[in-house]
């Protein structure tokens, strides 16, 4: 045993500031389900910057130090408040805000976002199936995003209002019908964030043929 230490000490370093590095700095994971659509797709490997917020014990919830601040549009990675499956969601709301949901329309403190209708188009389900699909572009003060939603489905269309208290933030899914998110699993603690989300690293079509999709490599969420 001493021996096989001895000769692979060197690959044995690089395996631990590895476990490190993904553990404290960043991190990549491959994203298994619609629930961002469509600006995550299943089969992406999203880049992870674990340091975007909070510098913690690696492979724990302590964090050692704050390095900034949540913002309102951040894609973030966190493990889920109900039972701990790593989930990622959009940003919402931060502490402080008051947010409602009328009608699918998000309102936050008092003002609603603009929704301008997009592309309509269909969405495969297993068994060959597919579902109509309405992409809108959502506007609150100076961002925006394109979102989903499903016409056929009213998924939890009203909520609220909640006031956010502090350290804690309202995740929703980009594919607003079709994700389990705040409405379902509760508000998201700060110590529960894993980091943000920057870009795509790889893509590859898993529902579908596997190709590599190359016009998302590299594609950043900002």
């Amino acid at each position: 045993m001493k021996n096989w230490l001895r000769d692979n000490k060197g690959f044995i370093a690089f395996i631990l500031l590895l476990g490190v590095f993904r553990g404290a700095i960043a991190d990549w994971n491959p994203v298994p389900s619609g629930s961002m659509h469509p600006t995550i797709l299943e089969g992406d490997v999203v880049l992870v910057n674990r340091l975007a917020y909070d510098l913690k014990v690696p492979l724990t919830h302590t964090a050692l130090a704050r390095l900034g601040e949540p913002q309102r549009g951040d894609i973030v990675v966190f493990n889920s408040p109900q039972d701990g499956v790593l989930l990622i969601k959009r940003l919402v709301a931060v502490p402080g805000d008051v947010v409602e949901m009328r009608g699918k329309r998000l309102l936050i403190n008092g003002a609603q976002a603009d929704y301008q209708l997009l592309d309509a188009s269909t969405e495969a389900l297993d068994h060959g199936m597919t579902l109509p699909v309405q992409q809108v572009r959502e506007r609150w003060g100076d961002q925006q995003r394109t979102i989903q939603w499903l016409p056929a489905l009213n998924t939890a269309a009203n909520f609220g209002p909640v006031t956010i208290p502090a350290d804690q933030y309202l995740m929703l899914g980009d594919n607003r019908d079709n994700s389990r998110d705040s409405r379902y699993i509760g508000l998201v603690p700060r110590a529960l964030m894993k980091g943000r989300a920057e870009r795509v690293l790889v893509s590859a079509a898993i529902l579908d043929n596997w190709m590599p999709r190359l016009e998302r490599f590299g594609q950043s969420f900002y």
